[in-house]
């Protein structure tokens, strides 16, 4: 990699990538001394932060350090037609795997990455992991709250799969409402060609469905009453979503419980070792806006004047 001053994205960022328990994440947030001084720059070319992922997360952190004046880049993976693109610049498709997304880093002269990647996007996680790691770069890996601690949690029905979620609805009967994402819909279809099957998509399926299922097309934000008037309209019997947490799409959950109707939900996957596999930063310090101000404004340290950078440790490409 080119010389340049250390990344700006400092001990947060480095505790994070490497794996530390989310009480090393919390103190480096409330407690002790967030910032690292040693590592810190001042005077020098800016970091230029790559955000992968294009969920609410990655665009309100585009727009909070595009308001602070650091370059970024934010990556989407081109998978929905008209995405919502967040502030700054943007690329849109894959990178060609691991090989391919550590050239991009170099090639763009990359200082820190923040995987904001749906829970579900695990391959990109994995890959940004593995490209960080080969280069040194830290990585910041920022994932919603999930919907375990909801207040309801404990009367739905948690599965590991969607061939298990599908085994759950058929015990219950009647006419499921899918929520868990086009490419998800190829575990239900044989089993249930014949079954009146209500699906909500944002993107057309990838193949054609049964003539006994119905499609709906549109996106969140959705509204408590308006996912009741669905389930009603649709008399739906049985809810099959995922842990994909946030506030956008929690609505469904609420409606669910007001009309009675049982829940199954299809745990979040495992993250590769190295890829933030331990708890998510949000889950122990809170959500939105407020909680990524508060990354950024210990993550974007300041070092005492007249310092200008050099680092050696782990982690960090020094100038």
């Amino acid at each position: 990699m080119k010389g340049r001053s250390v990344p700006a994205l400092s001990a947060l960022s480095y505790a994070y990538g490497r794996g530390l328990g989310a009480e090393s994440v919390e103190e480096l947030l409330h407690g002790g001394d967030a910032r690292c001084a040693t590592c810190a720059w001042e005077g020098g070319p800016m970091t230029h932060v790559l955000i992968l992922g294009g969920t609410a997360e990655a665009r309100d952190l585009a727009a909070h350090l595009e308001a602070k004046g650091v370059p970024l880049t934010s990556s989407l993976a081109g998978c929905v037609s008209r995405p919502r693109l967040p502030v700054g610049q943007v690329r849109i498709g894959g990178f060609g795997g691991v090989g391919g997304l550590r050239s991009w880093l170099q090639e763009h002269d990359v200082t820190a990455v923040v995987d904001a990647t749906h829970p579900f996007a695990t391959t990109m996680g994995d890959h940004a992991a593995q490209a960080c790691s080969s280069l040194g770069l830290p990585l910041l890996r920022l994932a919603r709250p999930g919907w375990r601690r909801h207040p309801d949690a404990g009367s739905w029905t948690w599965v590991d799969s969607h061939e298990a979620a599908r085994a759950a609805a058929d015990e219950v009967g009647g006419t499921p409402f899918v929520t868990t994402g086009r490419q998800t819909l190829h575990h239900h279809v044989d089993a249930w060609r014949e079954r009146p099957v209500l699906v909500r998509l944002v993107e057309p399926p990838e193949s054609p469905l049964p003539a006994a299922w119905t499609v709906l097309r549109s996106r969140g934000p959705f509204a408590v009453a308006d996912e009741e008037a669905i389930m009603r309209t649709h008399d739906v019997s049985v809810l099959l979503t995922k842990d994909s947490g946030g506030r956008y799409t929690e609505a469904k959950l609420d409606a669910s419980r007001h009309l009675g109707v049982p829940i199954v939900v299809v745990s979040r996957p495992a993250r590769a070792p190295g890829a933030g596999g331990g708890p998510p930063i949000q889950d122990r310090c809170g959500e939105g806006a407020g909680h990524l101000r508060a990354i950024l404004n210990r993550s974007l340290p300041r070092a005492p004047r007249g310092r200008k950078g050099g680092c050696d440790r782990p982690g960090y490409s020094a100038a």
